[in-house]
Formats: structure tokens, sequence, C-alpha cells
């Protein structure tokens, strides 16, 4: 068979960017030093594999990306990737755990590659339920924008230490149409003022859903006094004191909010919904990209807006990680380096496809690449980005949705 030049061009550079990164170990901290098969060595080992990939599930465009992925993978390296539909990765982190202490051990068990972060990446890493670093290995990492986006190394405040694969950004954003709300509100303070301006037209997801907790940490980095405790793990007398600005605010905005904050809606989605029938504002999502996909979907007006607040907003990165006892581990490897080439990456973020933001410096690319991000703004993207705060550290979590409960789930 006759390999076309374009892949041997790009199977060279693979083995540059191996050996970059090869040399580069040396400065890199001790988890990142144990020895590593080649990436030839890799790719062999992979072929012929299957990989079961256990990803959340609840999005067509997503599942489509997926299964392009699998062509392209299967098609290049002779991997099959097999998209295991959950609904929530906790479920997949609590299987992993019963495996580990039934004594399946590597190359025993049946999840290959997850997609991850936050607080379940915390108890992976924490328990051992993960194998051996491997993200700094990948040929692609050395495209990753690890000094632009540092949550591509730390996971909700956690260090991922190599432990799991930076695979997709997401950030807190807003959105309204400009045609109700000329001037969108930049900070957590200037939303309060709105909310007394426009009594019952804005509101927030209920806690624990996952916008709505956001949402909290959001007001409380913009009013804490200790913003230092956040990065560290949760303690009864940090929180106290590091959360006392938050609730003082919140208590403000509450009576203001839809139906006086005695009642929240359930998830962005029906907050999206209240906003495209005008009940509501402002929507939110985490996505930067989301209004332009609605906007295209025709779900939302095209004079819809999207923003961040001007000195930031909460944002991480989410990763895929490879557990213990993988049975396919060299073929996990091979998906999540795909995850990170170039190619892949740019389809990702287009909204046609999915409109997820690239975890890579795209300056590093050539320009032939850099021309695969270079599709013209769309009605409803956000225009100016603002700075992406860290996630306060993944312990914070579970007190915070606790203690909102307490104050505002009862009333």
């Amino acid at each position: 068979m006759t390999i076309p030049a374009a892949h041997l061009a790009y199977s060279r550079r693979q083995l540059i960017l191996a050996a970059g990164a090869a040399v580069a170990s040396a400065l890199q901290p001790a988890w990142a030093q144990a020895p590593a098969p080649a990436w030839a060595e890799v790719e062999k080992a992979a072929r012929g594999q299957t990989v079961y990939f256990n990803a959340w599930a609840g999005s067509e465009q997503i599942n489509a990306y997926i299964q392009w992925a699998a062509s392209e993978i299967l098609a290049a390296h002779g991997v099959k990737l097999e998209h295991v539909k959950i609904s929530d990765a906790a479920d997949v982190v609590k299987r992993v755990r019963t495996e580990k202490a039934a004594g399946r051990q590597s190359g025993e068990g049946t999840v290959d590659l997850i997609w991850i972060n936050g607080e379940n990446f915390a108890a992976m890493k924490r328990e051992a339920l993960l194998g051996a670093p491997f993200a700094h290995s990948l040929p692609n990492f050395a495209y990753v924008d690890t000094v632009g986006k540092p949550t591509t190394l730390s996971d909700f405040s956690v260090p991922t230490d190599g432990l799991e694969s930076p695979w997709g950004m997401a950030q807190l954003t807003f959105f309204a149409d400009r045609k109700r709300l000329p001037q969108p509100p930049q900070s957590s303070a200037e939303l309060l003022a709105l909310a007394r301006q426009q009594p019952g037209r804005i509101s927030y997801p209920r806690p624990p859903a996952f916008h709505g907790t956001t949402f909290v940490k959001q007001a409380l980095i913009e009013h804490t006094t200790n913003a230092a405790a956040l990065a560290r793990p949760f303690t009864p007398a940090a929180f106290a004191a590091t959360t006392a600005p938050l609730w003082a605010y919140l208590d403000a905005l509450h009576p203001h909010l839809w139906r006086g904050g005695k009642q929240f809606p359930a998830s962005a989605g029906a907050i999206r919904q209240m906003v495209s029938d005008g009940e509501l504002l402002i929507g939110i999502t985490f996505n930067p990209n989301e209004a332009a996909n609605e906007i295209a979907a025709r779900r939302l007006p095209a004079s819809t807006t999207s923003w961040q607040f001007a000195k930031g907003t909460v944002g991480n990165t989410h990763f895929v990680a490879i557990p213990y006892n993988a049975s396919a581990r060299a073929g996990a490897m091979v998906v999540a380096n795909f995850l990170l080439s170039p190619k892949a990456q740019a389809r990702k973020a287009d909204i046609q496809h999915w409109g997820d933001p690239t975890v890579l410096d795209v300056a590093k690319l050539s320009a032939a690449e850099r021309a695969l991000f270079n599709a013209a703004p769309l009605p409803g993207q956000v225009q100016q980005t603002a700075p992406a705060l860290p996630e306060p550290h993944s312990s914070w979590v579970d007190p915070l949705e606790k203690e909102w409960a307490r104050r505002y789930g009862g009333s």
C-alpha cells in the first residue's frame, strides 16, 4: 500500500515532537520522569485493540463528533473506539472502584478511557484508580497551551500530574437578546443592580445543578477577601470566613430574582427556554459557543449576544483519563493523542460540529493548521474573551452545595 506523502510528513513530525518531549522530560517533575515506551511502540501495541470510551452522551452533536473521531482513529491507527454512553461520570468512577475492590488488575478493567474532570478526577487520583502518568508522553501534548490556559495542568485546583489529558475548555458565559438588554452586566455587582431594576427577570439554576453551583462559585470568587483559601483543600474554619461575603451577596440578590428567589429553574436548559420565551433576560452556559449553536438551530434570535464578566469568569478544562486496570491502555493513549491533534481540535471547536473551545496554543501550529481554526465569527459567539478564573479546590463543591441548600433550599 502506498502511504501518502502528507501522512509521512505527519509521522515524521510526530517523531520529532516525541523526541522533543523526551528531552524536555529532564526538566519535568519526578512524576513525569517515569520511563515511557517510545511512541512508535505505543502505536504498534495499540493496533487491533478496542478502546471502551466512557463519555457523556447527552448531546447529539457530541455523540456525532465521537463517532467521527472513531472512524478517523480506525482508519489511521487500526484502533476501534467504542463510545460507552453514560449520563454521569461518577457512575463510572464507582464501577472502577468496585473493580479495584474485587481485585481486577491491570488489563482486566471494563473502562479504557473516561471523559472526566472536577470531583471525579480528584476521587480517582486520591484512590489510585488511575494508571501511570501518560499525558506528557503524547506527541500532540506539545501543542497544548499550558501557559495561557493553566487549567490544562490543574483540574479544579488539583494538579493533574499527567494522569489525564486535556480535551476541551469551558468558561462561564452569559447570553441575552441585545434588543431586550442593550448593556449586559459586567460583574456580579452589576447583575445585582440589574435585578433590582428588573425584578423577576433574572435567575440561576438551583444547585446542585452544575450551572447553578458554578454561578455560586462565581459570586464567591468575586466577593471573597481570601481567594487564596479557595485553592487549598476545604476546612470548616476557612469555609466560614471565606464564604461569609457570598451569603451576604445572595441574601441581597435573591429577593429580586424570578419568583422572589423562592424557587429556581431546574437547569440551564430551562433558563435558556425562559430566555427564548422572554420570561427571563439572561441565560447561563459553560460553553462560550452555545448561543451561536442555538441561533443556528433557530431556537434563539439572531440578536442574541454572549459575554463574560470583564474581570473574568470561572473556567476549567475537561479531560480524558485512563483507569489503572484498562484493558487497552496503548489504544487509549492513541485515542487521547488523536483528540489533541489540530485536526480533531479544530473540528471540535467548529460550532457546526460541537463548538467546544480548544486546549491548544494555535500559535504553535503550522500555517495550514492555524487556518483550520480561522472560521469567521458567527452571531452569538463571545466577541471579547475574558480571563478564565480558576475553579475552587474540588473539596469545596460539596460544602458549598450543602450550605446553599441549608440557607435557600427549603424556601
